[in-house]
């Protein structure tokens, strides 16, 4: 297939690299690095933990309205 592309600066420099050091043709090159990026496993991160602290507050939110009015006090409308 034929088509044209604009390529970043970062990835023309790869697509060059990889020309020097293989001895490829343009095509080939940017269709080795498409490959390479389509294999390649997503990095893993560390776990996410949410943290949590003890406020020494109860409360209960099965009524929205009670609740607000805990928190914000009474007749804060």
């Amino acid at each position: 297939m034929r088509t044209t592309i604009d390529l970043d600066e970062d990835i023309q420099a790869a697509v060059e690299r990889l020309r020097r050091q293989e001895g490829l043709g343009l095509s080939e090159a940017v269709n080795q690095l498409a490959r390479a990026g389509l294999t390649r496993e997503a990095p893993r991160g560390r776990r996410f933990v949410q943290r949590t602290a003890r406020l020494g507050l109860r409360l209960d939110v099965t009524s929205v309205q009670d609740a607000l009015e805990q928190l914000d006090g009474p007749g804060a409308r």
